[in-house]
Protein backbone atom coordinates (compact mmCIF):
# COMPACT_ATOMS: atom_id res chain seq x y z
CA UNK A 1 0.00 0.00 0.00
CA UNK A 2 1.34 3.39 -0.81
CA UNK A 3 1.99 5.97 2.04
CA UNK A 4 0.15 9.64 1.46
CA UNK A 5 1.45 12.31 4.10
CA UNK A 6 -0.60 15.70 3.95
CA UNK A 7 2.50 18.42 4.13
CA UNK A 8 0.65 21.98 3.70
CA UNK A 9 -1.52 22.13 0.63
CA UNK A 10 0.57 19.10 -1.24
CA UNK A 11 -0.22 15.51 -0.56
CA UNK A 12 3.23 13.80 -0.51
CA UNK A 13 2.88 10.00 -1.80
CA UNK A 14 5.35 7.15 -1.24
CA UNK A 15 5.48 3.86 -3.46
CA UNK A 16 7.68 1.03 -2.17
CA UNK A 17 8.52 -2.64 -3.23
CA UNK A 18 10.69 -5.06 -2.69
CA UNK A 19 14.15 -5.09 -4.43
CA UNK A 20 13.74 -0.76 -6.02
CA UNK A 21 14.23 2.31 -4.51
CA UNK A 22 10.87 3.35 -3.19
CA UNK A 23 9.24 6.76 -5.08
CA UNK A 24 8.16 9.79 -3.92
CA UNK A 25 5.72 12.39 -5.48
CA UNK A 26 3.82 14.85 -4.58
CA UNK A 27 -0.09 16.56 -6.01
CA UNK A 28 -2.29 19.15 -4.90
CA UNK A 29 -5.34 16.62 -4.90
CA UNK A 30 -5.17 13.27 -2.73
CA UNK A 31 -7.01 11.74 -5.39
CA UNK A 32 -4.36 12.13 -8.09
CA UNK A 33 -1.84 10.75 -5.31
CA UNK A 34 -4.03 8.00 -4.96
CA UNK A 35 -4.14 7.50 -8.98
CA UNK A 36 -0.48 7.59 -9.52
CA UNK A 37 -0.02 5.29 -6.80
CA UNK A 38 -2.46 2.72 -7.75
CA UNK A 39 -0.96 3.10 -11.60
CA UNK A 40 2.66 2.52 -10.16
CA UNK A 41 2.22 -0.72 -7.86
CA UNK A 42 0.33 -1.67 -11.39
CA UNK A 43 3.09 -1.33 -13.55
CA UNK A 44 5.66 -2.90 -10.96
CA UNK A 45 3.60 -5.58 -10.16
CA UNK A 46 3.38 -6.22 -14.80
CA UNK A 47 7.12 -5.75 -14.67
CA UNK A 48 6.72 -3.03 -17.11
CA UNK A 49 7.38 0.21 -14.80
CA UNK A 50 9.73 2.59 -16.09
CA UNK A 51 10.84 5.02 -13.62
CA UNK A 52 11.10 8.36 -15.37
CA UNK A 53 12.58 10.20 -12.26
CA UNK A 54 15.54 11.55 -13.51
CA UNK A 55 13.67 12.67 -16.57
CA UNK A 56 11.07 14.61 -14.45
CA UNK A 57 14.08 16.33 -12.62
CA UNK A 58 16.43 17.64 -15.40
CA UNK A 59 15.93 19.89 -18.13
CA UNK A 60 16.73 19.49 -21.97
CA UNK A 61 19.10 22.18 -21.36
CA UNK A 62 20.76 20.62 -19.02
CA UNK A 63 20.75 17.10 -20.97
CA UNK A 64 22.11 19.71 -23.60
CA UNK A 65 25.24 20.78 -22.04
CA UNK A 66 26.33 17.07 -20.55
CA UNK A 67 26.45 16.52 -24.29
CA UNK A 68 28.59 19.47 -25.01
CA UNK A 69 30.97 18.71 -21.94
CA UNK A 70 30.86 14.91 -22.27
CA UNK A 71 30.04 13.79 -25.41
CA UNK A 72 31.21 16.61 -28.01
CA UNK A 73 34.53 16.67 -27.42
CA UNK A 74 35.49 13.26 -28.46
CA UNK A 75 33.66 13.42 -32.20
CA UNK A 76 35.63 13.89 -35.10
CA UNK A 77 36.26 17.84 -36.15
CA UNK A 78 33.62 18.29 -37.95
CA UNK A 79 31.05 18.29 -35.09
CA UNK A 80 33.22 20.73 -33.35
CA UNK A 81 32.60 22.87 -36.49
CA UNK A 82 28.67 22.68 -36.57
CA UNK A 83 27.21 20.87 -33.50
CA UNK A 84 28.16 23.85 -30.74
CA UNK A 85 25.50 26.15 -32.63
CA UNK A 86 22.97 23.68 -33.09
CA UNK A 87 23.27 23.07 -29.20
CA UNK A 88 22.59 25.95 -28.55
CA UNK A 89 19.69 26.24 -31.00
CA UNK A 90 18.42 23.30 -29.32
CA UNK A 91 18.86 25.22 -25.92
CA UNK A 92 17.03 28.75 -26.60
CA UNK A 93 13.90 26.81 -28.07
CA UNK A 94 13.05 23.44 -26.29
CA UNK A 95 15.70 23.98 -23.08
CA UNK A 96 12.99 25.21 -20.36
CA UNK A 97 11.08 21.49 -20.61
CA UNK A 98 11.98 18.77 -18.83
CA UNK A 99 13.21 15.41 -20.53
CA UNK A 100 9.95 13.57 -19.82
CA UNK A 101 7.58 16.68 -21.35
CA UNK A 102 9.46 16.24 -24.18
CA UNK A 103 6.72 14.59 -26.45
CA UNK A 104 6.50 14.09 -30.12
CA UNK A 105 4.13 17.19 -30.42
CA UNK A 106 6.69 19.79 -28.63
CA UNK A 107 9.52 18.29 -31.51
CA UNK A 108 6.82 18.34 -34.07
CA UNK A 109 6.24 21.92 -33.03
CA UNK A 110 10.02 22.76 -32.80
CA UNK A 111 10.32 21.29 -36.66
CA UNK A 112 7.36 23.10 -37.73
CA UNK A 113 8.33 26.48 -35.96
CA UNK A 114 12.36 26.37 -37.65
CA UNK A 115 10.81 25.76 -41.10
CA UNK A 116 9.75 28.89 -41.10
CA UNK A 117 13.66 30.48 -40.35
CA UNK A 118 15.88 28.07 -42.00
CA UNK A 119 16.11 25.21 -44.66
CA UNK A 120 14.80 21.45 -44.21
CA UNK A 121 18.15 20.20 -44.09
CA UNK A 122 19.24 22.81 -41.68
CA UNK A 123 16.08 21.64 -39.42
CA UNK A 124 16.77 18.14 -40.40
CA UNK A 125 20.54 18.00 -39.21
CA UNK A 126 19.06 19.70 -35.72
CA UNK A 127 16.98 17.10 -34.97
CA UNK A 128 19.15 14.59 -35.45
CA UNK A 129 21.70 16.24 -33.13
CA UNK A 130 18.50 15.94 -30.54
CA UNK A 131 18.19 12.41 -31.27
CA UNK A 132 21.92 11.96 -30.56
CA UNK A 133 21.78 13.87 -27.34
CA UNK A 134 18.50 11.89 -26.66
CA UNK A 135 20.16 8.12 -26.96
CA UNK A 136 23.33 9.43 -24.88
CA UNK A 137 20.42 10.49 -22.20
CA UNK A 138 19.05 6.97 -22.14
CA UNK A 139 22.02 4.56 -23.68
CA UNK A 140 24.86 6.40 -21.71
CA UNK A 141 23.43 8.14 -18.26
CA UNK A 142 20.56 5.75 -17.97
CA UNK A 143 18.03 8.80 -17.76
CA UNK A 144 14.69 6.38 -18.82
CA UNK A 145 12.75 8.72 -21.33
CA UNK A 146 8.33 8.20 -21.17
CA UNK A 147 7.92 8.95 -24.80
CA UNK A 148 10.99 6.98 -25.80
CA UNK A 149 13.20 8.70 -28.43
CA UNK A 150 10.35 11.69 -29.52
CA UNK A 151 13.07 12.56 -32.67
CA UNK A 152 11.82 8.89 -33.80
CA UNK A 153 8.32 9.36 -33.75
CA UNK A 154 7.50 12.38 -36.28
CA UNK A 155 7.94 13.44 -39.43
CA UNK A 156 12.04 14.51 -40.95
CA UNK A 157 11.74 17.21 -42.84
CA UNK A 158 12.49 16.57 -46.09
CA UNK A 159 15.49 16.93 -47.48
CA UNK A 160 16.73 19.01 -50.31
CA UNK A 161 17.83 17.88 -53.16
CA UNK A 162 21.51 17.44 -53.76
CA UNK A 163 23.50 20.49 -55.11
CA UNK A 164 25.15 19.77 -58.68
CA UNK A 165 27.04 22.87 -58.95
CA UNK A 166 30.28 22.07 -61.31
CA UNK A 167 32.79 24.71 -61.63
CA UNK A 168 33.42 25.75 -65.34
CA UNK A 169 37.57 25.70 -66.59
CA UNK A 170 36.86 29.32 -66.65
CA UNK A 171 35.47 29.93 -63.52
CA UNK A 172 38.19 28.16 -62.35
CA UNK A 173 41.27 30.01 -63.85
CA UNK A 174 39.26 33.17 -62.62
CA UNK A 175 38.91 31.55 -59.34
CA UNK A 176 42.72 30.75 -59.01
CA UNK A 177 43.37 34.46 -60.32
CA UNK A 178 41.58 35.65 -57.71
CA UNK A 179 43.67 33.86 -55.20
CA UNK A 180 47.03 34.82 -56.56
CA UNK A 181 48.16 36.88 -53.62
CA UNK A 182 47.02 34.93 -50.86
CA UNK A 183 49.37 31.77 -52.25
CA UNK A 184 48.60 29.63 -49.19
CA UNK A 185 44.76 29.59 -49.81
CA UNK A 186 44.94 29.45 -53.75
CA UNK A 187 47.20 25.94 -53.20
CA UNK A 188 44.36 24.78 -50.61
CA UNK A 189 41.89 25.30 -53.27
CA UNK A 190 43.71 23.41 -56.13
CA UNK A 191 44.65 20.53 -53.04
CA UNK A 192 41.01 20.45 -52.48
CA UNK A 193 40.20 19.40 -55.87
CA UNK A 194 42.62 17.42 -56.53
CA UNK A 195 41.90 15.00 -53.03
CA UNK A 196 37.78 15.39 -52.67
CA UNK A 197 39.04 16.06 -49.23
CA UNK A 198 36.45 18.20 -46.72
CA UNK A 199 37.10 21.14 -45.29
CA UNK A 200 37.89 20.53 -41.78
CA UNK A 201 39.89 17.33 -43.47
CA UNK A 202 42.13 19.41 -45.40
CA UNK A 203 42.42 22.30 -42.21
CA UNK A 204 43.66 19.34 -39.72
CA UNK A 205 46.06 18.29 -41.82
CA UNK A 206 49.98 17.62 -40.21
CA UNK A 207 52.87 17.49 -41.67
CA UNK A 208 53.41 14.01 -40.09
CA UNK A 209 50.06 12.46 -41.92
CA UNK A 210 51.70 12.57 -45.07
CA UNK A 211 53.54 9.62 -46.26
CA UNK A 212 55.69 10.80 -49.20
CA UNK A 213 57.23 7.68 -50.26
CA UNK A 214 53.97 6.13 -51.02
CA UNK A 215 52.88 9.33 -51.96
CA UNK A 216 49.74 9.52 -49.62
CA UNK A 217 48.42 11.18 -46.66
CA UNK A 218 46.52 9.43 -43.49
CA UNK A 219 43.74 11.46 -41.96
CA UNK A 220 43.38 9.49 -38.62
CA UNK A 221 40.29 11.03 -37.98
CA UNK A 222 37.31 11.38 -40.50
CA UNK A 223 33.44 12.63 -39.69
CA UNK A 224 32.69 9.11 -39.73
CA UNK A 225 35.20 8.65 -36.99
CA UNK A 226 37.42 6.56 -38.82
CA UNK A 227 40.59 7.04 -40.38
CA UNK A 228 41.18 6.89 -44.04
CA UNK A 229 44.12 7.27 -46.19
CA UNK A 230 44.09 9.31 -49.59
CA UNK A 231 46.15 8.52 -52.28
CA UNK A 232 47.95 12.25 -53.75
CA UNK A 233 47.76 12.37 -57.45
CA UNK A 234 51.43 14.46 -58.92
CA UNK A 235 50.02 18.08 -58.86
CA UNK A 236 48.84 17.57 -54.95
CA UNK A 237 52.08 16.57 -54.30
CA UNK A 238 53.70 19.62 -56.22
CA UNK A 239 51.19 21.86 -54.26
CA UNK A 240 52.21 20.49 -50.47
CA UNK A 241 56.17 20.96 -52.03
CA UNK A 242 55.25 24.26 -52.84
CA UNK A 243 53.58 24.89 -48.97
CA UNK A 244 56.67 22.95 -47.23
CA UNK A 245 58.81 25.11 -49.05
CA UNK A 246 56.77 28.70 -47.78
CA UNK A 247 57.26 27.48 -43.85
CA UNK A 248 60.69 26.96 -43.87
CA UNK A 249 61.83 25.06 -40.88
CA UNK A 250 60.46 24.30 -37.58
CA UNK A 251 61.23 22.31 -34.64
CA UNK A 252 58.40 20.19 -34.37
CA UNK A 253 57.78 19.78 -37.95
CA UNK A 254 55.82 16.79 -38.12
CA UNK A 255 52.81 18.05 -35.62
CA UNK A 256 52.80 21.34 -37.72
CA UNK A 257 49.49 22.43 -39.13
CA UNK A 258 50.25 22.30 -43.48
CA UNK A 259 47.65 25.31 -43.97
CA UNK A 260 47.52 27.28 -40.23
CA UNK A 261 44.00 28.10 -41.18
CA UNK A 262 40.80 27.52 -38.98
CA UNK A 263 37.97 26.39 -41.46
CA UNK A 264 35.86 29.17 -40.90
CA UNK A 265 39.01 31.56 -42.49
CA UNK A 266 39.05 29.25 -45.44
CA UNK A 267 35.05 29.42 -46.32
CA UNK A 268 35.35 33.54 -45.81
CA UNK A 269 38.63 33.69 -47.95
CA UNK A 270 37.01 31.27 -50.71
CA UNK A 271 33.60 33.99 -50.50
CA UNK A 272 35.54 36.52 -51.31
CA UNK A 273 37.75 34.94 -54.28
CA UNK A 274 34.35 34.14 -55.41
CA UNK A 275 33.12 38.04 -55.32
CA UNK A 276 36.28 39.07 -56.79
CA UNK A 277 36.15 36.64 -59.47
CA UNK A 278 32.55 37.05 -60.16
CA UNK A 279 31.55 33.33 -59.73
CA UNK A 280 27.93 33.07 -58.72
CA UNK A 281 26.54 30.48 -56.35
CA UNK A 282 30.27 28.46 -55.69
CA UNK A 283 30.19 27.20 -52.18
CA UNK A 284 33.97 25.40 -50.99
CA UNK A 285 32.33 22.44 -50.05
CA UNK A 286 31.24 22.33 -54.13
CA UNK A 287 35.22 21.36 -54.71
CA UNK A 288 34.50 18.24 -52.62
CA UNK A 289 31.55 17.59 -55.25
CA UNK A 290 33.76 18.21 -58.34
CA UNK A 291 36.60 16.03 -57.18
CA UNK A 292 34.36 13.24 -56.66
CA UNK A 293 33.08 14.14 -60.57
CA UNK A 294 36.34 13.94 -61.71
CA UNK A 295 37.49 11.12 -60.47
CA UNK A 296 34.49 9.04 -62.37
CA UNK A 297 35.15 11.23 -65.09
CA UNK A 298 38.72 9.90 -64.89
CA UNK A 299 37.45 6.04 -64.94
CA UNK A 300 37.73 5.44 -61.34
CA UNK A 301 35.21 2.93 -60.36
CA UNK A 302 32.69 3.30 -57.31
CA UNK A 303 34.67 1.38 -54.87
CA UNK A 304 37.79 3.16 -55.80
CA UNK A 305 36.19 6.75 -55.49
CA UNK A 306 35.06 5.94 -52.25
CA UNK A 307 37.72 4.63 -51.06
CA UNK A 308 39.68 8.10 -51.45
CA UNK A 309 36.52 10.43 -50.85
CA UNK A 310 35.39 8.58 -48.02
CA UNK A 311 32.02 7.79 -48.52
CA UNK A 312 30.09 4.45 -46.63
CA UNK A 313 27.18 4.99 -48.12
CA UNK A 314 27.07 4.82 -52.13
CA UNK A 315 23.65 6.86 -52.31
CA UNK A 316 25.72 10.09 -50.83
CA UNK A 317 28.23 9.06 -53.12
CA UNK A 318 25.87 9.65 -55.73
CA UNK A 319 24.82 12.48 -54.27
CA UNK A 320 28.19 13.77 -54.70
CA UNK A 321 28.49 12.97 -58.30
CA UNK A 322 27.16 14.91 -61.69
CA UNK A 323 29.35 13.56 -64.74
CA UNK A 324 28.90 15.80 -67.80
CA UNK A 325 27.55 13.99 -70.44
CA UNK A 326 30.30 15.71 -72.52
CA UNK A 327 33.00 13.29 -70.25
CA UNK A 328 31.29 10.35 -71.75
CA UNK A 329 31.06 10.67 -75.31
CA UNK A 330 34.79 9.03 -75.76
CA UNK A 331 33.07 5.78 -74.02
CA UNK A 332 30.18 5.87 -76.27
CA UNK A 333 32.48 5.93 -79.30
CA UNK A 334 33.75 2.92 -81.11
Amino acid sequence: MPTIRKRGNRYHVQVRKKGQSPLTKSFSKKADALTWAKTVESEMERGVFLDTTQAQQQTVAEVLERYREEILPTLAATALTSDPFRLTTLKEHLGRLSLASLSPAQVSRYRDDRLKLVGPGSVAKELGLLSRVLNAAFKTWGINLPHGNPVSRINMPLSPPGRERRMSDDEQGRLLDALKHTPTMQSLVVFAMETGMRRSEICNMRWGHIQWKFQTLCIPKTKNGNPRTVPLSDKALEVLRSQQGSIGNHEDFPNTFVWGLEPHSVSQAFRRACKRAGIDNLHFHDLRHEATSRFFEKGLNTMEVSAITGHKDLRMLKRYTHIRAEALVGRLSP
